[in-house]
């Protein structure tokens, strides 16, 4: 059986949670700081934006890691404390999860470095990078992995292959981007990741990110009719696209927007559903309400 299936249960579709870097924008963290950071200097914040989701219904809380890896944590004076940042990180989720019998996914985004022949990066240093980054998540109590927003399926394949050295009994879910007319910046097409990554030993597939919920919905459903077995599939739509508001960015999706979004998917037969940028625990409310009505 799916490994991811047998952790969730029977119930579908499972609700995820939303973005996590506004939330603590919002909670005063500097332009051009890096969220992970308060996992050390601000764990109550970070603690707060999980109470919120797990409060509008999240089932799965996503730990504060986006930017988990060494090169990425390195642009911020952090690559000596990647196990302490990710185990940190791992931990504050954990507490607010256990409060309320949720499920932690451990994220994993990209390195933000080019793999060979595009740039320097090999397969091995990334599988390395992204082993790194899980050690601390699983010491931290995670109960899957979730890697996200990729775009090249060589990296994709690289953190399926640490996952399954460094925590092989843990299901593991990847979702893309394919917000390049329909592909990732990479190429790829939704049916081709559910079919790559299938194969490669993926739990789930998905989507996340992206340009809006009306792309998402036409993704989605590349993806079903690509899906083969007991695979799982994923999407995380951004709040639509973001609109410059005096000073600061706001994205046009409302709550109601992605509630309807959220009903959309569900009849298309994905079985995880959340929000991406721009998303709040305002919208991930609304579509607990349309996804689980009372």
């Amino acid at each position: 059986m799916n490994r991811l299936a047998a952790l969730l249960g029977a119930e579908r579709p499972v609700l995820l949670d939303g973005g996590m870097g506004s939330l603590l924008q919002d909670a005063g963290l500097e332009d051009g700081a890096p969220g992970e950071l308060w996992n050390l200097e601000n764990r109550d914040a970070v603690r707060t934006a999980h109470a919120a989701y797990a409060e509008a219904g999240a089932r799965l809380l996503t730990t504060n890691t986006f930017g988990g890896t060494r090169p990425r944590l390195e642009m911020h004076g952090l690559g000596d404390r990647v196990g302490e940042v990710n185990r940190t990180a791992a931990q504050i989720a954990r507490s607010v999860a256990d409060e309320r019998r949720l499920l932690v996914a451990g994220d994993l985004g990209p390195t933000g470095e080019l793999l060979a022949p595009l740039g320097a990066l090999t397969r091995e240093d990334a599988q390395e990078l992204f082993a790194e980054q899980l050690v601390g998540l699983v010491e931290g109590g995670i109960d899957l992995v979730l890697v996200e927003t990729l775009s090249d399926l060589g990296e994709a394949e690289a953190a399926l292959t640490a996952a399954r050295t460094v925590a092989p009994g843990l299901p593991v879910a990847v979702t893309m981007s394919f917000d390049t007319n329909l592909r990732t910046m990479m190429g790829v097409r939704p049916a081709d990741a559910v079919a790559h990554l299938a194969a490669a030993g993926a739990d789930a597939v998905g989507a996340n990110c992206g340009r809006g919920p009306a792309e998402m919905e036409i993704i989605a459903g590349e993806m079903v009719r690509a899906r083969t077995g007991d695979l799982l599939l994923i999407a995380q739509s951004n709040a639509g696209l973001p609109q410059v508001v005096g000073d600061h960015f706001e994205y046009d999706a409302t709550a109601d927007d992605l509630a309807a979004h959220a009903g959309r998917l569900a009849e298309l037969g994905i079985d995880l559903i959340g929000g991406c940028c721009g998303s709040t625990p305002a919208h991930i409310a609304a579509m607990d309400a349309i996804l689980t009505p009372t």
